[in-house]
């Protein structure tokens, strides 16, 4: 089946990795060690925005993993999913979810892209990552779901270009939960999930919505808990500089 895969796959995509140009493979063993999740940590963005969550990273947003993302994200390159949505669940993992009886259902949160985006590029990269990354975590023990329960509610420049106070400026209020979220939500432990974190500001928005609904349950998600109080985020990648330890070098 794997074969077969593969030969499908190279009808509609390159034949050669999407991380490196090795010929004949969707994504060598090289890059699938780098993105294997070994190289997982806690990231920083440097100025850190308020409210931002816990952080987790699966690798450095650099080589082979910025090509594979570009592949996916940009030029529909969906078979990558899998790979990334493996890289999704260790940081995940690397958060503190951990498999085993009695701790409750994880429930992956996307952050959404805009309708327009999604009609550009034919697919919403993060929720098909998050959806890939969900199957991994059951397979290893996890109750993990995705819950799309964010959505725009006004419309966003592109964030590309700008900088960490124009993006936060950008997306100031821009995102809320949709009508039903909580029922989507409710008694799981929320990871709000995404692929790529630079200055933070996505995440930092989409953690404002999810506590502005009360979606984070219990006395700790109050005010006086901190801004990180029972909220987790994970990504496949970040910049290097961004991990409070330094992730290993991404493969070629």
């Amino acid at each position: 089946m794997r074969g077969w895969w593969q030969e499908l796959a190279g009808l509609v995509l390159p034949v050669d990795c999407a991380g490196c140009g090795a010929a004949r493979v969707l994504v060598c063993a090289d890059c699938r060690g780098a993105l294997s999740g070994a190289a997982a940590g806690l990231v920083r963005p440097s100025p850190r925005p308020d409210g931002l969550p816990e952080v987790q990273a699966a690798a450095a947003y650099e080589g082979a993993v910025r090509a594979v993302l570009l592949a996916h994200k940009e030029r529909g390159a969906l078979p990558l999913a899998g790979v990334l949505g493996a890289a999704l669940a260790a940081a995940v993992l690397a958060g503190g979810t951990r498999p085993g009886p009695g701790r409750g259902e994880v429930a992956l949160v996307p952050v959404p892209s805009a309708r327009r985006q999604v009609r550009a590029r034919g697919h919403d990269p993060a929720r098909r990552i998050a959806l890939a990354a969900a199957g991994r975590l059951r397979r290893a023990g996890v109750p993990a779901r995705v819950a799309p329960v964010l959505g725009l509610r006004r419309a966003v420049a592109d964030q590309a270009g700008l900088g960490a106070r124009e993006r936060r400026e950008n997306l100031a209020g821009a995102l809320a939960v949709r009508r039903g979220g909580a029922g989507l939500t409710g008694g799981a432990r929320i990871v709000l999930v995404d692929d790529v974190v630079t200055t933070g500001a996505t995440l930092a928005e989409a953690a404002r919505a999810v506590r502005a609904a009360g979606l984070l349950a219990g006395p700790a998600a109050g005010p006086a808990a901190g801004p990180g109080a029972l909220l987790r985020a994970a990504v496949v990648a970040a910049p290097a500089d961004s991990f409070a330890r330094a992730p290993r070098t991404a493969a070629r």
